[in-house]
């Protein structure tokens, strides 16, 4: 079940930042780094982004969250963690495809390196825009779906 998360809610932020802690650290392994900045949020940092969140639940309990804004008419979507033990069962896809279905052109980014999530994103129509690098050596792939990319 994926639903709008409270970000009020101190269990709700509490395992939203469980979860992207335990979900960052394996994308650190997977790209070699672990200069991803999102590794030293605390749960209060968490809090107070200005991002809409969505999450998924099995048996009541948050397993995957997405969180993202609309600027200048452009889907953002900051930040899309699942927690470990349910990789691969396509809630990363499910609350994707649900921001998506928002409309309009969107943006998303992930450490070059990161496989599993570049195969998602292109799944999803998204293709690769740009790669830059970031202080500490960290790769980014920055990508666009339909609406951003030129062609």
């Amino acid at each position: 079940m994926i639903v709008p998360l409270d970000m009020t809610d101190d269990t709700t932020v509490s395992a939203v930042h469980e979860i992207a802690r335990q979900s960052y650290a394996v994308e650190a392994e997977l790209i070699g780094t672990t200069s991803i900045p999102a590794l030293n949020e605390t749960a209060e940092d968490v809090r107070t982004l200005p991002l809409r969140w969505l999450g998924g639940y099995v048996d009541n309990e948050l397993v995957a969250f997405v969180g993202y804004a609309r600027v200048d008419g452009v889907l953002d979507i900051d930040r899309l963690c699942v927690t470990p033990s349910h990789f691969r069962l396509g809630f990363a896809r499910r609350l994707v495809e649900q921001v998506l279905a928002e409309g309009g052109p969107a943006i998303v980014s992930t450490g070059a390196a990161n496989a599993a999530a570049i195969e998602l994103y292109e799944g999803l129509g998204f293709r690769l825009v740009d790669t830059v690098v970031l202080e500490g050596g960290l790769r980014i792939a920055q990508f666009g779906h339909p609406g951003l990319v030129p062609g």
